[in-house]
């Protein structure tokens, strides 16, 4: 998989999230993940949502898009509680 994202975008995710997007990126490798249309922040181009296990053992949730063959990172945090039972019971 080719990943791409905006350096400022990513440090300012990990100021405030606590995550880097080269941990974000990660999840993409999760075999249980889970992904879906994110409607709600799709006005320009379609987002969509990824929740999965990072390499380092955390549960992320990332928001991302697709252009071309290229998944560009928007953000990622770590998920909330009920995030996580979603998560959990697939």
């Amino acid at each position: 998989m080719n990943f791409e994202w905006d350096e400022e975008k990513a440090e300012a995710n990990l100021v405030k999230h606590g995550v880097s997007f080269d941990e974000a990126r990660t999840v993409f490798y999760d075999p249980l993940y889970i992904d879906f249309f994110d409607p709600d922040h799709s006005y320009d181009e379609h987002r969509y949502i990824i929740v999965g296990q990072s390499r380092q053992g955390r549960l992320l949730l990332v928001s991302y898009t697709e252009r071309g063959d290229i998944l560009r990172l928007i953000s990622s945090r770590e998920v909330t509680a009920a995030e996580r039972r979603a998560y959990e019971e697939g």
